[in-house]
């Protein structure tokens, strides 16, 4: 149509039954145009769902271990890291200490370095080691495909 006074473009969407409805309000001079609201906000939350559907939902999994996991315990939840980690989902593998086992906490700090370092190929750690009370908690995030 074209550029109108405030006035005149109220009086145009009366006359043609339609809503003035204000698009840029930050704009200047504020971007206006004549249309049928509820179509409007029909159109904005379509639009608004379309992107939510679109957006990757986050999935974390966890794998405990212990300070004293022996190899066969390892490579057994290892192999579950590994199948994490190519479905996508993020990894977040953490040692759990019990009673006086915080004694150990170089011996988990180890295991998930070791951890770390046999997946690699699979993800990135997205946070080292630490120690959080009981337990040592570390996150990998798996690589683009």
């Amino acid at each position: 149509m074209g550029v109108y006074p405030l006035k005149k473009a109220l009086e145009i969407a009366n006359e043609l039954e339609a809503d003035l409805v204000e698009i840029s309000p930050n704009a200047e001079p504020p971007v206006c145009k004549i249309m049928d609201y509820k179509k409007f906000v029909y159109e904005q939350k379509k639009r608004e769902k379309a992107l939510k559907a679109k957006a990757t939902k986050v999935v974390i999994k966890e794998i405990r271990f212990g300070p004293n996991t022996d190899d066969h315990d390892y490579e057994f939840k290892k192999k579950h890291g590994e199948k994490f980690l190519k479905d996508g989902a993020k990894l977040k593998a953490y040692v759990f200490f019990k009673g006086r086992s915080i004694i150990y906490k170089d011996k988990g700090e180890i295991l998930l370095l070791r951890l770390a370092q046999d997946l690699e190929d699979y993800g990135k750690v997205e946070q080292m080691p630490k120690l959080e009370g009981k337990r040592m908690t570390m996150f990998i995030t798996p690589k683009k495909k």
